[in-house]
């Protein structure tokens, strides 16, 4: 009852005319951007997130959740109708909704991913708002020594999570760190890594960062591989809406990729990939129409895999709460915003923050609502979109990043640490190395210092104390099961399809 409380106030919150709007507008823009291949909700936040300085932070969160569910949805419109799935998410949606676009049922494939996308973010909204009370509960028991190991597992899991390989993803992490120690030293006083420049003495900003790497970084990667030709856009046949046949079979799929996704997206090394292809699978497993798989498109194959989508959504939400840690690239961009409010998320933040936090979950209902609305009849203009000219739509956004990176400080220095940054998120990109893990050591970093040093301090030195604590040990052998695992597991899989070893002599 005291949750249902708390979201009561959070509606109120919602509701007051201009968070409608903010709602309204975040939708809006995230859909659109959902819709253009190549951009997601992390650029679009990044490129934002300047407007954190200028609006209460409930209104800025409702926009960045408004855009992170917009372009969840959104992103189902390129992967049906252009088969290039916007986000890693959304991979699976184009193997059977581009499919079903080919073979004249494409609007059935997007009303079925509009509507499952709308009850799979309703079951994971409502998984937010009891669930996160229970993991505050459970995080107030930790001390230093815990939050120190919790944050050593967020950084082994997240960093395999996001990356092509773990080496990759570490190394990313690694440059975080360096970016995040840059600055004074809060228990020392002693400048660390300033190189005698006295802008640098507060450190880098974390909104200059993910500007630059995502907004600036992505930008410059998707021009460099910009090709002559056009990709070809499945137009829509028929009605945009279900046959009662199609709604019999769209209905299960939606619950069960609801209930697959939020906990996995909840967890700390969760994401919306592995939700996916697990719903496909088990969708294709359970499907009375195993001969569409593959050929015609099954409809099984859309709605069970983008319900899992946003559920999983719904569920990052959750350790970012209550926790403060991001298990995604978007997570971890909404996290530097709250930090540019002075805002450190975790167990505490549900009662200091009780506003923000109850309206910002209160407004994900909002959006659900808003985003159904908005994607069925506007689909043709949704469609439009991907007529822009790749040249003016790359410009823009370089345009708005600067223009919006120099009105933080208006200093010179801001801009040449805006594309230095960007030219190494182009790097980065070109050799596969994962940006997301820079803005989470950039901001996690610091933090596991500061926790590691009192840990240390309260122990006298005794390192022992990262070991004793039950809850501390638990955390660092699982960290050490997410680093050392996969290679255990290849080695073990590499040594039996070798079989035995032959000995040279041997009869």
């Amino acid at each position: 009852m005291e949750t249902l409380g708390h979201l009561g106030h959070g509606f109120s919150v919602a509701f007051s005319p201009m968070n409608l709007l903010w709602c309204l507008v975040g939708t809006t823009l995230g859909t659109a951007i959902g819709v253009l291949p190549g951009l997601g909700p992390a650029l679009t936040i990044a490129l934002l997130l300047p407007i954190t300085y200028q609006v209460a932070p409930e209104a800025s969160f409702i926009l960045f959740a408004g855009i992170y569910y917009g372009a969840m949805y959104g992103g189902s419109t390129t992967s049906i109708l252009l088969n290039t799935p916007g986000e890693s998410a959304t991979i699976v949606t184009a193997l059977e909704g581009n499919r079903m676009a080919r073979s004249g049922r494409g609007g059935a494939a997007l009303a079925t991913s509009a509507i499952g996308s709308f009850v799979a973010g309703t079951i994971g909204t409502l998984g937010v708002a009891f669930l996160a009370p229970v993991v505050v509960k459970f995080a107030l028991a930790f001390g230093p020594a815990e939050y120190f190991s919790l944050m050593v597992l967020a950084f082994i899991t997240v960093s395999a999570v996001l990356g092509s390989s773990s080496v990759r993803g570490l190394t990313s992490l690694f440059l975080g760190f360096v970016i995040g120690m840059i600055g004074v030293d809060l228990q020392t006083g002693q400048p660390r890594f300033t190189f005698g420049t006295n802008e640098l003495l507060d450190g880098v900003d974390v909104i200059i960062a993910a500007v630059g790497l995502f907004a600036v970084g992505e930008t410059l990667y998707m021009a460099s591989r910009r090709y002559a030709g056009k990709d070809e856009i499945v137009p829509l046949k028929g009605s945009l809406y279900m046959t009662a046949a199609e709604w019999g079979r769209s209905w299960k799929p939606w619950l069960r990729g609801a209930f697959i996704g939020f906990p996995i997206g909840a967890m700390p090394a969760g994401g919306a990939e592995i939700p996916t292809f697990l719903s496909y699978a088990i969708e294709k497993k359970l499907s009375k129409h195993k001969e569409e798989f593959g050929t015609v498109g099954a409809i099984e194959g859309v709605a069970g895999p983008e319900a899992a989508n946003n559920a999983s959504a719904a569920g990052v939400l959750v350790p970012m709460l209550t926790l403060g840690l991001p298990t995604s690239a978007t997570a971890a961009i909404m996290l530097s915003a709250f930090q540019s409010y002075g805002i450190n998320p975790g167990p505490l933040l549900l009662t200091t923050q009780a506003d923000l936090v109850w309206g910002l979950i209160a407004s994900l209902f909002i959006a659900n609502v808003i985003l159904v609305i908005l994607n069925l009849p506007l689909i043709g203009l949704w469609v439009r979109l991907l007529k822009i000219p790749a040249p003016q739509l790359y410009a823009g956004i370089l345009v708005f990043a600067t223009v919006g990176t120099y009105g933080i400080s208006q200093s010179p220095i801001d801009l040449i640490i805006l594309y230095l940054l960007g030219a190494a998120g182009f790097l980065m990109r070109r050799f596969d190395f994962p940006t997301a893990p820079v803005i989470i050591g950039m901001i996690l970093g610091p933090i596991a210092e500061t926790q590691f040093r009192r840990a240390m301090t309260i122990a006298n030195g005794d390192w022992s104390v990262f070991y004793t604590h039950k809850l501390s040990l638990v955390l660092l052998i699982l960290a050490f099961i997410g680093l050392a695992g996969p290679q255990i597991w290849a080695f073990i899989e590499h040594r039996r399809r070798r079989g035995p070893e032959h000995v040279p002599g041997d009869a």
